[in-house]
């Protein structure tokens, strides 16, 4: 690929160990990786990652969170593959880990044993909390978000509820990159790498702050989202005559063009919707009128209203309804990439980074594919100075496996 089909890589020429599974840390090696940095996805061999054969909502798990990186399936039990690992992690500017509390140090890879053979070494670790009473515990994405109250403050009065995504793993991807970058930043003045650390519950605590905020300045807990006293007059879901659309109208200006719109000349007089404020008071009756008039429109048409108007509103969207996004497709926001389960090399488009550079206002692209298990074993030993008779001898002691592993009965 060219270079400028390669998108831009602002992190190219740094390179990262990756330790891990399911999704906080493949993720956060998703990020270095999409911006360039070289990404060696180290797998437990012989099975390999365990995502690879994750069922149900979670078998797209690995394609989402792997592309653009290597992989070396190796064996850290035994005393070769740690040698092995240890040779990699001196040529390395990055390790990250989302492995369970002590698991890393009883493998011989947590960072006080590599900061032995890389003083330069950041080291990114990823948990289920940081230093304090809870941090020896394991966490998962969905126990923070009902810890945190996040999940008190999704669902209706009484019904706690997740959110649709594992938005607290990928935020603290995020997070933890952010601290990595920090950290390379610090190491280009002193020299020195060291230890960071990203969390799922405190990433999940930092969501809730603006609730915590608001119920300091105002004495009163914050209700459930569905149960909130809403802000704005209108700002909800409305039936068309064929679906179901969004529409918040959020200043008095946008409340004339809404009403001009829509030939709503009487609610437009009316002296008690004057303001946003007369809005959000008559709701009760304000609403359901609206809605009388929405409902007998066709979605096209109540978008092509608000879209001239120039007000926020939405199609009540699904998954499925992404990959043929005119706006995502017009603008690189999927990349096509192998799913294994699909059989055959089949691709599908999946998001791309979330973030433009340059006044060309360039995406990061896919350069490789997500990694069969072990697919890179070779060309990663030999870089890190093993002769092929080595590589040979760890493939035929199992030090080092490749191919897919069988998928689960």
């Amino acid at each position: 690929m060219s270079a400028a089909a390669e998108g831009p890589q602002p992190l190219r020429g740094l390179r990262v160990l990756e330790f891990s599974h399911t999704i906080m840390g493949p993720c956060a090696g998703l990020l270095l990786a999409d911006l360039g940095a070289d990404v060696i996805k180290v797998e437990p061999a012989p099975q390999g990652d365990h995502t690879r054969r994750l069922p149900g909502f979670a078998a797209g798990f690995f394609a989402t969170f792997n592309r653009n990186k290597r992989s070396l399936a190796l064996d850290l039990k035994r005393p070769e593959g740690l040698a092995a690992a240890h040779r990699l992690v001196a040529g390395a500017d990055i390790v990250l880990e989302n492995y369970g509390p002590g698991t890393m140090e009883r493998l011989g890879c947590g960072w006080e044993q590599l900061r032995a053979v890389n003083p330069r070494l950041v080291y990114l670790a990823l948990k289920g909390f940081l230093a304090g009473p809870y941090e020896h515990r394991p966490a998962l994405d969905e126990v923070v978000q009902f810890q945190s109250g996040l999940a008190y403050m999704t669902g209706p009065p009484g019904r706690p509820l997740r959110a649709g995504a594992s938005i607290i793993d990928i935020l603290g991807a995020v997070f933890g990159v952010t601290a990595t970058l920090a950290a390379l930043r610090q190491r280009d003045a002193t020299g020195e790498g060291q230890r960071v650390c990203s969390s799922l519950f405190e990433s999940a605590v930092f969501l809730m702050g603006s609730h915590m905020a608001g119920l300091a300045a105002t004495g009163e807990a914050p209700p459930p989202m569905p149960a909130r006293r809403g802000a704005w007059g209108i700002y909800d879901t409305f039936r068309t005559a064929d679906g179901q659309l969004f529409i918040g109208v959020t200043s008095d200006q946008q409340w004339a063009r809404f009403t001009a719109g829509f030939d709503l000349a009487g609610l437009a007089a009316d002296p008690r919707l004057a303001t946003n404020a007369q809005r959000a008071r008559e709701r009760s009756w304000l609403l359901p009128a609206l809605q009388e008039v929405i409902e007998t429109l066709p979605t096209a048409e109540v978008s092509r209203r608000c879209e001239a108007a120039g007000i926020s509103w939405a199609p009540v969207g699904q998954p499925a309804d992404l990959f043929a996004d005119p706006h995502l497709l017009a603008g690189g926001g999927l990349l096509q990439t192998a799913i294994s389960a699909l059989g055959g090399g089949a691709e599908v488009g999946l998001p791309a980074l979330p973030l433009e550079f340059g006044p060309a206002r360039q995406r990061v692209t896919l350069r490789r594919q997500p990694p069969r298990m072990g697919e890179h074993n070779a060309e990663l030993l030999a870089e890190a100075g093993y002769a092929a008779t080595e590589i040979t001898a760890l493939s035929a002691a199992g030090v080092i496996v490749a191919s897919d592993p069988p998928a689960d009965p």
